[in-house]
């Protein structure tokens, strides 16, 4: 499955709660405007995030799937999407917006219920590594050894597509890493995991060593 990740900041001046509640109740009906697409899913960072330092580094994910890439052209195209946009400028900081297109890969199914936690890392590659030597090692190396965390209920793997990296502004991110537990105790029973300790490890062999990263909760619109 192809599908768009938009990584959101709220505008300034605009609280959390606002921005949240007006990204859920109202943004979210514009895509069902949209012919194309398959899913639509947004994921809300959860307010204890806030009270960390640094503060998280998006307020929001939301990932428009599609069945093919060239249904992306639908969205452009579509007489929505400008409205789409302009509703997007009432309550997202541009000056911020970043997005990549990416091939979703699930390296460890499971069934999923709203009250789960998710949280969403997002990848650079080590570098001076090729582009697809990292997502050949991502997928098939270091997935593998993540997806043996026992508490991890799921673990989906979004890989930017090449055809990204041929556009003049190259991608925000390489990929995006989404794993879920069931609550933010489970999350934290991982960590102190030999299984965690190993994922973590060899993140040094594929990626630049940054971690930014999102706790969220999962809200599926379409």
């Amino acid at each position: 499955m192809i599908k768009i990740i938009n990584f959101l900041i709220r505008k300034p001046g605009l609280s959390v709660q606002e921005f949240q509640t007006y990204w859920r109740s109202t943004h979210s009906n514009f895509f069902r405007l949209i012919p194309g697409v398959k899913r639509y899913v947004q994921s809300h960072t959860i307010l204890s995030g806030y009270r960390r330092e640094p503060p998280p580094p998006a307020d929001g994910i939301e990932e428009i799937y599609f069945e093919r890439i060239n249904h992306i052209q639908f969205l452009e195209s579509a007489p929505a999407h400008k409205a789409l946009r302009d509703d997007l400028d009432k309550f997202v900081d541009f000056n911020k917006f970043r997005y990549i297109i990416a091939e979703e890969m699930v390296i460890k199914p499971g069934n999923l219920s709203p009250e789960m936690v998710k949280n969403i890392e997002f990848l650079r590659r080590k570098p001076g590594m090729p582009i697809i030597q990292f997502h050949r090692y991502w997928q098939k190396v270091h997935g593998p050894l993540a997806a043996k965390i026992r508490v991890m209920q799921r673990y989906v793997q979004s890989h930017t597509l090449m055809s990204e990296y041929q556009k003049e502004t190259p991608p925000a991110y390489d990929g995006v890493a989404e794993t879920w537990f069931v609550d933010t105790s489970a999350m934290r029973e991982s960590a102190r995991s030999a299984e965690y300790a190993a994922t973590r490890a060899d993140e040094n062999n594929f990626t630049s060593g940054e971690r930014e990263f999102v706790i969220t909760r999962e809200l599926q619109i379409i």
